[in-house]
């Protein structure tokens, strides 16, 4: 494919050069659109979302994530103090392990280390870093996309080779479906994530205002470097107890555990948008507050900042791995991993 290509594969999917990795290979953005006017763009550089247009009963398309306009601006985010994982695929192992190690079959597993002594987000260079194949393209009613990565065994430390599929489906009801596959030719563990930061009022605008519920009655308490201890404490009285719509926080790190597979619901008085997030995972990480250092400059050259975007990271507990008493994180060799995760957006 040419640089700087357009290709329409077939209405309502496109395809565009959007530059080359640092291993030269070409980054396509993809985009599927409704028949509601909504648009989602995905890149095969780490399988990334870069955009997400919904239009709201006003007639408006709004760009509800944050995200760069180049290739350039998504690799050199990981040169940062702390990369801000814009709009990635997170893995192999989402949230922290701690001193980057964990038992496997009575076996000590060693990793990288890329956040102090511990491992974070899968590493140096975790699965939004690297090349994604574009495996098939489904235009149908609810049109999807899916990408695949065959992960080395011993990547980052993590025993087994995994292939891990994403599948991106934009369905006629406005909803954003995201479902991973993986399987390992190893006993191994996994723990995907989706890190786009959301902000339903456009990526201009402070999340600040909008309003937001977790379903959820505890959280995982952590150490002072956000380390479960294995420990719980109760949202009762708690300032981060969402359980009652409240304004989004001015900073939060925090892993609520789930009650149901209805996580989370975000709204916007402004724009009159509602997105609820469902998922079958176990617990959603909730981040507002940091990672851009006021460094960036997102699309149409906006100044990003602390509270520009909110992410809502279903996934399994981090660190897992070291706490029987949290839910399982090993993937058996030959067995399926499943995480479905669905953004929906209604008006209110």
């Amino acid at each position: 494919m040419e640089k700087n290509h357009y290709q329409q594969i077939e209405v309502p999917i496109f395809s565009k050069s959007f530059g080359f990795d640092s291993n030269e290979n070409e980054v396509i953005q993809y985009t599927l659109t409704n028949n509601n006017g909504c648009a989602f763009s995905v890149i095969n550089y780490g399988a990334t979302i870069t955009s997400l247009k919904i239009t709201n009963e006003l007639g408006e398309k709004i760009d509800v994530v944050l995200g760069f306009e180049t290739i350039e601006d998504y690799i050199n985010s990981y040169n940062l103090p702390s990369a801000p994982y814009f709009g990635t695929t997170v893995g192999r192992f989402a949230g922290r392990i701690n001193k980057a190690e964990f038992q496997l079959n009575e076996k000590l597993i060693s990793l990288n280390k890329n956040h102090g002594k511990h491992n974070l987000h899968g590493g140096n260079f975790g699965f939004g870093r690297k090349f994604w194949h574009l495996k098939s393209i489904h235009n149908d009613e609810n049109p999807s996309i899916t990408l695949a990565y065959t992960s080395p065994n011993n990547e980052e430390g993590f025993p087994g080779e995994l292939l891990v599929e994403v599948t991106y489906t934009l369905t006629e009801a406005n909803e954003l479906k995201v479902s991973y596959q993986a399987k390992s030719t190893q006993d191994t563990v996994i723990n995907l994530t989706q890190h786009s930061y959301f902000n339903l009022e456009g990526h201009s605008e402070t999340v600040l205002n909008q309003k937001l519920v977790i379903n959820s009655n505890k959280i995982l308490e952590t150490t002072d470097e956000l380390i479960p201890t294995g420990n719980y404490v109760s949202l009762k009285n708690h300032p981060f107890d969402f359980s009652e719509i409240k304004n989004c926080p001015t900073s939060i790190d925090n892993t609520f555990v789930l009650e149901n597979s209805k996580a989370a619901v975000l709204t916007s008085d402004k724009t009159k948008l509602k997105m609820t997030v469902t998922t079958n995972q176990p617990a959603v990480h909730i981040y507002v507050g940091g990672n851009c250092f006021n460094q960036i400059k997102g699309k149409e050259n906006m100044n990003y900042h602390t509270t520009s975007g909110i992410c809502f990271e279903t996934q399994n507990f981090p660190d897992a791995p070291n706490h029987s008493n949290f839910p399982n994180s090993i993937l058996k060799k030959d067995e399926i991993y499943i995480h479905n995760t669905i953004f929906k957006f209604e008006n209110l």
